[in-house]
């Protein structure tokens, strides 16, 4: 992360660019916009993974099945494994 920052202060002050109040959003900008990818990727990968340990369809059971019970228990997983992620990410 250190590296793309460095590249973008280089490359906007390099350009002449704005002053370093504005150098520093567009760095958190960047910084929120590559977590936030990396954040939904690896949440789409744990429920990819969840999907394949269970022995049924998790789509099949909630969507045609109509079962609430386990929509309730891969919405509580789904949210445990974000705060999972976003306290990684934060540090």
């Amino acid at each position: 992360m250190f590296l793309i920052q460095n590249m973008m202060s280089t490359l906007i002050l390099a350009q002449g660019g704005p002053d370093p109040d504005t150098t520093s959003l567009l760095q958190q900008l960047l910084a929120a916009v590559i977590f936030s990818a990396v954040g939904i990727a690896v949440l789409a990968i744990s429920f990819k993974l969840m999907e394949k340990l269970t022995p049924f369809s998790i789509v099949k059971e909630i969507e045609e099945d109509q079962n609430v019970a386990l929509a309730i228990v891969v919405g509580a997983v789904v949210l445990g494994i974000s705060v999972i992620i976003a306290a990684a990410i934060y540090g």
